[in-house]
């Protein structure tokens, strides 16, 4: 269980992170969030390419973002997360509904960390895997 001030920090991230940005123009929404483990969806309408089927940069855009916000989580307050690298695998298309992704932390050092994103369609099949390190300074 998180703590009241931990809590509040989240909220404060997360609200940031949808006013006028990609996050929010991406339909990216972040369903749970920790330092260890973020989840979050994202439509595929609207995050297509030409052929209609999900743009591979759509889904980098959703495991960067929930890598990021468990980076910054795990940064700890007045500390910033910023990616570095990241690389994904895109295993198969998606072309409607929602994909879910899910960061898991790798390792949580106080100068990087990195995360493992797995993206999902709606039937659970594996859509992209992605890693992602952030380098965390202060603010």
């Amino acid at each position: 269980m998180t703590d009241p001030d931990e809590a509040a920090r989240i909220e404060e991230l997360l609200a940031a992170s949808h006013q006028n940005t990609l996050v929010e123009r991406m339909g990216i929404l972040i369903t749970e969030a920790t330092p260890e483990r973020v989840t979050g969806t994202m439509p595929v309408e609207g995050n297509t390419q030409p052929y209609g089927l999900l743009h591979g940069g759509a889904s980098c855009v959703l495991a960067e973002t929930l890598g990021s916000v468990g980076a910054a989580l795990h940064a700890g307050p007045g500390r910033i997360a910023m990616g570095i690298e990241i690389n994904a695998t895109h295993h198969r298309s998606a072309t409607s509904g929602l994909v879910t992704g899910v960061a898991t932390r790798l390792h949580g050092g106080r100068t990087l960390t990195s995360y493992d994103i797995e993206i999902v369609d709606d039937r659970g099949r594996r859509v992209c895997s992605a890693r992602l390190s952030c380098m965390l300074r202060d603010a």
